[in-house]
């Protein structure tokens, strides 16, 4: 019998070794709020594997191009930790297709064919809104090198993956560019009431960065 309590410890001092000094907004912290989120989600829901949803979780972030040299080099490095701990080789796939397929990139909607993989998205999303969203947008736009806000910037729409991983942009524009779009994709009905106060706030956020960028404030 698998020791499902044994596989989650092993992935958490995984994920806080490769997660821990971090500093674009996908540290180990963020990936525990991801976590407490999805398992709160599929509770209210009352749908879903709860194992796979935290292992899906816990390690939504390895294989990230944006925090890897390559694509290649992230499936390497979460195909080599899956194989290493002890799952069923069903576990393995649904974990894997959980986090290949939950990414926003660029703001394209592909249906997932899962509940965990909804749950685990929605979990992710919710921590690109509110307060803590804005928190992350500003430290991964400084650490990209981006500008907080340039006026002369157009919003972009429709992006390839290449254009929204490369293209010019700002912090402020970023908010346009995905983060006002993920009230409206996500799946859950607990996400969706859960991310109505935090879209509120970034709003009302905008509104006094523009008050106070022309001087008005």
């Amino acid at each position: 019998m698998i020791n499902t309590s044994f596989i989650i410890e092993t992935t958490v001092e995984f994920v806080r070794k490769q997660m821990g000094e971090d500093s674009t907004g996908h540290d180990w912290y963020h990936v525990d709020r991801v976590r407490k989120n999805a398992l709160l989600i599929a509770e209210r829901e009352r749908q879903g594997d709860l194992f796979i949803i935290e292992m899906a979780a816990l390690l939504h972030d390895i294989p990230d191009e944006k925090l890897n040299s390559s694509v290649h080099e992230g499936q390497n490095k979460l195909s080599n930790f899956i194989e290493g701990i002890p799952l069923s080789a069903d576990q393995a796939l649904k974990i894997i297709e959980v986090i290949n397929s939950i990414s926003f990139r660029g703001g394209e909607k592909k249906p997932l064919s899962s509940i965990e993989a909804k749950i685990v998205q929605d979990a992710d999303r919710l921590d690109a809104l509110g307060a803590i969203g804005i928190a992350r947008t500003f430290a991964f736009g400084g650490k990209k090198g981006q500008p907080i806000y340039h006026p002369d910037l157009t919003v972009r729409e429709k992006m390839t993956i290449e254009e929204y991983r490369q293209g010019k942009s700002s912090s402020i524009h970023h908010f346009y560019e995905k983060l006002l779009l993920l009230k409206d994709l996500l799946n859950t009905d607990t996400a969706k009431m859960m991310a109505e106060e935090r879209h509120r706030y970034m709003e009302e956020f905008l509104l006094q960065f523009y008050q106070e960028w022309n001087g008005q404030a």
